[in-house]
């Protein structure tokens, strides 16, 4: 079997890529172990950024429709409520910024919705297929399954998580640090006698316990933390006992145990993001702590990275060398969000304005292109994210979403040269300014100038000039 990509892995990540290069038309095969999508809600909290990429991706409503706020945290001892907190520092949403609260939804859902949506545009994803060698050559790359024939595919993306098969075959190392030392577990259960509108934490002798409802679910999120050396009990006998040793319930009140998994807390990133043809995203490529929710929404921005690169090299309109831009932008990207994950698990940063991702971007990336100076200091600058925002019945989101880039004119009326992406001309607008913007497919500034001056170079280079 041939495929233009082949991406080992249908989490968020493996989704999101394939969902993005069907968008573009390219084909891709995503290939999964299991035999279903996976169960549990492990990464739960969508951060602003991402729900960005969701409402590019035509899945926001969906998302909306199933998702929940973060409820506040209520301390328990001795069986009294003490009192609330919540864990997010709020963020009024602005014109440029319309989406700025963290949303609830469990990994296994969001999962759900990708995967509908990568459907209807023609995807699927092989279930059952274990990964057991890669070779590649100057064409492209074969992959051995334990069961199937081989697939052969011009690139491919290792999707496939923290203990990832395919980094293990590449023989890339990863390089970290053990955040926690404190064994965790996290499982998704029925529990009786607990309101919905808090995340229940319980501090007693025996250790932490926290409760949280899923949004969108019947179901809990049950995470207990040990001290170092325990052997964790993952039965639904040994998660009772817990929840009854460290909270006023019963062990009786925990009703139905849906997915369990032991975990301990830590930090690493991948030495490297590409191998030749092969590619390394989400987990695969960087492991969070869970504290501040940083993993799956980083994942999901790695493919949102990669998948219109890989496109436009598919399609003939860039240089393979484009390609060379992914892992320059996202390990950056990958590493400032570990040290982040990492500070907000010991308790030396808040989740708020730096979680929510709004304020990455790729100024010092080879695709950013500066032709302004004296700027000032708070100034919008290439390689950062383009914002929202509404002028002359234009909404700006609208106007990008898509697989294209977008020739964004703000303020001035400068000739342009004569580009296959479509040109959108607003009046002047704060967040901007005025000026001459490309906006790329993934919706970060790729030039910036006063007038189109030097324009049409870009351009060219990205396959848009019109000859």
């Amino acid at each position: 079997m041939h495929t233009d990509v082949l991406i080992i892995g249908a989490g968020p990540t493996g989704l999101a890529l394939a969902l993005d290069l069907a968008r573009h038309g390219a084909a891709a095969l995503v290939v999964e172990r299991g035999t279903e999508l996976f169960p549990g809600s492990r990464g739960k909290g969508l951060q602003p950024r991402t729900l960005e990429v969701l409402h590019d991706f035509g899945v926001l409503d969906r998302v909306r429709a199933v998702a929940e706020h973060y409820p506040p945290n209520l301390i328990w001892r001795d069986g009294e409520p003490q009192d609330e907190h919540r864990m997010y520092d709020p963020t009024e949403p602005s014109e440029a910024e319309p989406y700025t609260e963290v949303l609830m939804l469990p990994q296994w859902r969001t999962q759900q919705v990708l995967y509908g949506r990568l459907r209807e545009l023609g995807g699927e994803v092989a279930f059952g297929r274990e990964l057991v060698g890669l070779a590649q050559d100057e064409e492209g790359v074969t992959a051995e399954f334990a069961t199937g024939g081989p697939v052969r595919a011009r690139y491919v993306v290792a999707a496939d998580g923290g203990r990832s098969t395919v980094r293990r075959l590449l023989g890339i190392g990863m390089t970290g640090e053990t955040v926690d030392p404190d064994p965790m577990l996290v499982a998704d259960v029925r529990v009786d006698g607990l309101d919905r509108e808090h995340w229940h934490v319980f501090r007693s002798e025996e250790g932490l316990l926290a409760i949280c409802p899923l949004g969108g679910t019947e179901d809990f999120q049950l995470v207990a933390q040990f001290p170092q050396g325990t052997a964790v009990d993952l039965t639904v006998e040994g998660l009772r006992r817990v929840v009854a040793a460290r909270s006023h319930l019963a062990a009786e009140q925990v009703t139905e145990l849906r997915w369990i998994s032991e975990f301990r807390p830590r930090a690493a990133l991948a030495d490297r993001f590409r191998a030749g043809r092969v590619f390394l995203a989400g987990d695969a490529a960087h492991v969070h702590s869970p504290a501040g929710g940083q993993g799956l929404n980083t994942s999901v921005q790695d493919a949102y990275n990669l998948g219109w690169k890989l496109a436009a090299v598919l399609a003939g309109r860039a240089d393979e060398a484009l390609l060379d831009s992914y892992e320059e932008e996202r390990r950056a990207n990958a590493a400032a969000m570990l040290e982040l994950s990492t500070r907000v698990h010991r308790g030396e940063e808040r989740r708020g304005r730096a979680t929510q991702q709004l304020g990455l971007g790729y100024r010092e990336s080879m695709l950013s292109v500066e032709t302004r100076s004296d700027l000032p200091a708070d100034a919008l600058r290439a390689g950062d994210r383009a914002p929202d925002g509404r002028r002359g019945g234009t909404r700006l989101f609208d106007a990008f979403r898509g697989p294209h880039w977008t020739l964004l004119t703000v303020g001035t009326d400068t000739p342009l040269p004569a580009v296959t992406a479509p040109v959108v001309r607003i009046p002047a607008y704060e967040a901007y300014g005025t000026g001459v913007f490309m906006v790329r497919p993934d919706g970060y500034l790729g030039w910036a100038g006063a007038t189109a001056d030097g324009l049409a170079a870009y351009v060219g280079r990205q396959g848009l000039l019109v000859r």
